[in-house]
């Protein structure tokens, strides 16, 4: 007989930004205990280089803020990349982080341990070529020390209300430059609300 495996239902976009009860209400302030934050990321390049944009969603507590920036020339990859480390640098202090991108490049590199390789391999890649970008990854494990980041690949476009909305952010910062204004570039601490 066949033996069935119940799984539990995806979650939806709301629930995948929403922090347990009992540690959302302080974002960790109380005791030694860890925040818990919650990040959608997206980059955004028309042309590739050319203008880019990014964006994140961050979840704090129960604070939530919009963070969006871009570059007048730059690659889609980058633009992911600065998105993650914008999302932490919004962080007040340190936090377990859930982190959600639909970048293969930026969630694989973590996941698959390219980034072990990189640093083991002196900053070559598989083809013993340097690594492409390695200012922004060098600050991102920078950041990735200070949390305990878990990596969550979702699909892009495929409506997810947080990723769509981070596109959205991102495709404005490019529309923003290419009307000749200055993005909104850049992330203080996130305040709580």
């Amino acid at each position: 007989m066949e033996k069935r495996v119940r799984r539990p239902a995806a979650k939806t976009p709301a629930q995948q930004m929403a922090l347990p009860v009992q540690e959302a209400g302080d974002g960790g302030k109380q005791g030694n205990t860890l925040g818990q934050a919650v990040i959608y990321t997206d980059g955004a390049c028309s042309g590739n280089p050319g203008p880019g944009g990014w964006a994140a969603m961050v979840r704090w507590g129960r604070g939530l803020r919009e963070l969006a920036g871009g570059e007048e020339c730059t690659t889609n990859q980058r633009m992911e990349i600065k998105a993650a480390i914008e999302g932490l640098r919004a962080l007040p202090k340190p936090a377990r982080v859930r982190l959600y991108s639909d970048s293969a490049y930026l969630i694989n590199a973590f996941r698959q341990g390219w980034i072990q390789r990189w640093l083991a391999n002196g900053w070559l890649n598989a083809r013993r070529r340097p690594v492409e970008n390695q200012d922004l990854w060098q600050e991102l494990i920078r950041l990735t020390q200070l949390h305990q980041v878990e990596w969550h690949k979702v699909e892009g476009h495929a409506g997810d209300a947080f990723n769509e909305r981070c596109d959205a952010l991102a495709r404005a910062e490019i529309a923003r430059l290419r009307a000749g204004g200055r993005t909104s570039e850049g992330a203080g601490p996130l305040q709580r609300k």
